[in-house]
């Protein structure tokens, strides 16, 4: 039985230790947080896509006792008008709604369920270095402890300590906006229930989702260049919201509203991306989610697609006949697809791209819920495909 070793207990790293134990391998998390609780402001959705992944791994009670459920998406334009509202996703089925939660409870729900299935997850284990060599691969970590495997994955977010190995030279760049994220339970704007509405501000693109629990979660995506280092760790809830007011009082929506009542949980991040095309994996060392493929918030996909990388990553192990032709076959899968999540998404923070009018009907892509499904054999339907 393979050892793997993966560096990240976050969405991505947890996902895949989730993944790569139920397809019968020895895997370990080792984790640089403390705790679970990264990212304690910040919500994120799950995608339809993205819940489809959890379900194969037999996670999705672990994921739906938390958050709220999404069934359909509303344009508002910059008077309050709405513009369209339609099912999103797959809504007819309820454990592949859309949901909307905490980034932090995600980590925290997805760790506890690695636990309780016996999954060895370290934390306070940073990682020093990566040492590959032709019988194994060892993590060193700050605290002079090592572990060894005979795989790495690096899940380790967008400032990957294990890209270091990897691919020393490929760095996040900006995607031209930076992100407000926030949480009211002060206003809660009337609308449809389980629905997320968008609006196309004049200052700004905004989004907001209200709970059963009558807790607004909103965002807005403001385009301009980054904000420095120095800015990010000084400012305050209060001096944010004085920077994004007056981008939003110019329009007659709840949007200004939501923001005033916010009081502490608030917090900034700027949008960046992964150029595309860089390496992924170097020997025994494997880049997986936003530590590969980091794409802006623009499209709402980024955990939705390291669910799917974890569930293709085990499936391509276990279905082939070794790890280099697995890894090989887990690229040449992957790479199209959040390639182009990051073209799309970096396009729409850029201002190069406009969404259509409004929301359609999604239906389930048959060639991904085909490529999800744990029963699919990828090794023999991929080598069928080419006879």
């Amino acid at each position: 039985m393979a050892r793997v070793l993966v560096i990240g207990g976050g969405v991505a790293g947890t996902a895949t230790a989730l993944a790569l134990h139920k397809a019968g391998f020895e895997v370990a998390v080792h984790e640089a947080h403390p705790d679970s609780a990264e990212d304690i402001g910040a919500f994120l959705t799950l995608a339809s896509n993205g819940m489809r992944a959890l379900a194969q791994l037999d996670a999705s009670a672990a994921v739906t006792a938390i958050g709220f459920p999404l069934t359909s998406l509303r344009v508002l334009d910059d008077r309050g008008t709405e513009l369209a509202h339609a099912p999103m996703g797959e809504a007819l089925d309820p454990l592949l709604n859309y949901r909307c939660l905490r980034r932090g409870d995600l980590n925290s729900a997805l760790q506890a369920e690695a636990v309780r299935r016996g999954i060895p997850l370290r934390h306070g284990a940073r990682l020093a270095s990566v040492e590959d060599g032709p019988d194994g691969v060892t993590a060193h970590f700050t605290d002079g402890s090592a572990a060894s495997g005979d795989l790495l994955i690096g899940a380790d977010g967008l400032n990957s300590a294990v890209r270091r190995s990897v691919s020393p030279p490929t760095r996040p760049f900006p995607s031209g906006q930076y992100v407000f994220y926030g949480c009211t339970r002060a206003a809660a704007p009337s609308g449809p229930e389980a629905c997320i509405t968008m609006v196309r501000g004049s200052g700004a693109a905004f989004g907001y989702a209200v709970s059963p629990e009558g807790e607004t979660y909103w965002f807005a995506r403001v385009s301009g260049d980054p904000l420095s280092a120095e800015e990010l760790a000084s400012g305050t809830p209060a001096q944010w919201r004085e920077r994004l007011l007056p981008l939003l009082r110019e329009d007659a929506t709840p949007a200004a509203d939501l923001v005033a009542a916010t009081g502490e949980e608030l917090m900034v991040t700027n949008a960046t991306e992964i150029p595309t095309g860089t390496p992924w994996r170097s020997g025994r060392t494997l880049l997986v989610g936003d530590a590969a493929h980091a794409a802006s918030p623009a499209t709402g996909q980024g955990a939705s697609m390291a669910l799917e990388d974890a569930v293709v990553l085990a499936k391509s192990l276990r279905d082939t006949p070794d790890t280099d032709t697995a890894l090989a076959l887990y690229e040449r899968l992957r790479r199209p697809r959040v390639e182009h999540n990051i073209t799309v998404s970096g396009n729409i923070s850029r201002g190069t791209h406009t969404p259509s009018g409004g929301p359609r009907p999604a239906s389930p892509d048959e060639e991904l819920v085909r490529l999800l499904g744990w029963n699919t054999d990828l090794w023999t339907e991929r080598r069928g495909a080419r006879g």
